[in-house]
């Protein structure tokens, strides 16, 4: 089996993001693992911790090399001030940033196989006076990706979005035929070309409350939803099922046999998503010309520099993204 490189940027330095990339590479992996961040940041981590870290600089000419517990191949982005765990600096937003464009480029030159991100702070970001509304957003942009789907995954089920980081209020103005076309057209093949499930099988929730109630309560299934489903049926080899009433469409008996549930918004899909699986979740952006995976938890700012972090989070999503990474180069 070959072995992939995945680079996994640190996020918010000042939250539990660098603690949990030390305590992670103390485990095996049978991949390269590729650090985006501050060398000196690292290793204060790991003195918080009380593990040890051994960094050596990346270079992409250099082969494949199996992680060691331990270590990390590091691509040093340095910090323009010094850190203090649960304190955040708005002098670090650049720096952030930083480390995402660096993951982007290497990914888009195929210098490695997937980007893990880290949990980043949108607040401080934007307080800085950088624009900056999400990592999906993000690589999107400087993917020069027209289009992309958020999507999260865990044991048995997996979300996408129609939209994501938008006020409730905006909505309803967003749900287009144009819009719903372009998402599960990415879906249905994002599906078939990463996850290598050959006929994808979509459960598209409604907008309104039961699904609109036969117009009653709201005319987006009628007048946009199901022409738009009806229409996509004809042109995709892919099964789509609704729209159906967000309160039921989660049952186990309705779930059970699709690949993805279409939510129409941020907080239709996401909070049984994370009922579900929260601390077992992976955040995947589909659209973009390379594998990015997420944790599903935040910054841990309460938390931050006491040596109590939790790295299930970190863990389950390394090992789904090797999973997708060999699914994705299936012939």
């Amino acid at each position: 089996m070959d072995i992939a490189r995945i680079l996994i940027t640190a996020g918010e330095p000042a939250g539990i993001g660098p603690e949990i990339l030390v305590k992670m590479a103390q485990n095996p992996c049978a991949d390269q693992l590729i650090v985006s961040a501050s060398p000196q940041l690292l290793h204060q981590a790991a003195k918080a911790a009380k593990l040890p870290l051994e960094l050596s600089e990346f270079s992409p000419e250099q082969a494949p090399q199996k992680h060691r517990p331990g270590h990390f191949w590091i691509i040093p982005e340095e910090l323009p001030s010094e850190v203090h765990f649960g304190q955040l600096n708005v002098s670090h937003a650049g720096y952030v940033l930083n480390t995402l464009k660096t993951a982007n480029d290497l990914a888009l030159n195929g210098d490695v196989d997937a980007i893990l991100t880290g949990p980043v702070h949108k607040g401080i970001i934007n307080d800085s006076g950088l624009k900056f509304s999400g990592h999906t957003e993000f690589f999107a942009e400087h993917s020069n990706s027209k289009k992309v789907v958020m999507m999260l995954a865990t044991d048995g089920l997996r979300v996408t979005l129609a939209t994501t980081h938008l006020p409730l209020r905006h909505v309803p103005d967003a749900i287009t035929p144009q819009l719903l076309e372009e998402v599960i057209t990415i879906i249905d093949a994002e599906l078939r070309q990463k996850f290598a499930i050959t006929h994808p099988r979509i459960l598209v929730c409604g907008l309104n409350p039961h699904a609109g109630e036969n117009d009653h309560l709201g005319t987006e299934e009628s007048r946009i939803i199901i022409p738009t489903l009806e229409a996509l049926g004809h042109k995709l080899d892919a099964t789509l099922i609704g729209p159906l009433p967000a309160d039921t469409a989660f049952q186990p008996n309705k779930i059970k046999d699709v690949d993805t549930v279409l939510a129409m918004y941020h907080d239709q899909g996401l909070p049984t998503l994370k009922y579900k699986g929260f601390g077992k979740a992976v955040n995947v952006t589909l659209g973009l010309p390379y594998i990015r995976t997420s944790v599903d938890h935040g910054t841990g700012l309460d938390i931050a520099g006491q040596n109590i972090a939790d790295i299930g989070s970190m863990q389950y999503t390394l090992q789904f993204t090797q999973d997708l990474i060999r699914r994705s180069k299936q012939p």
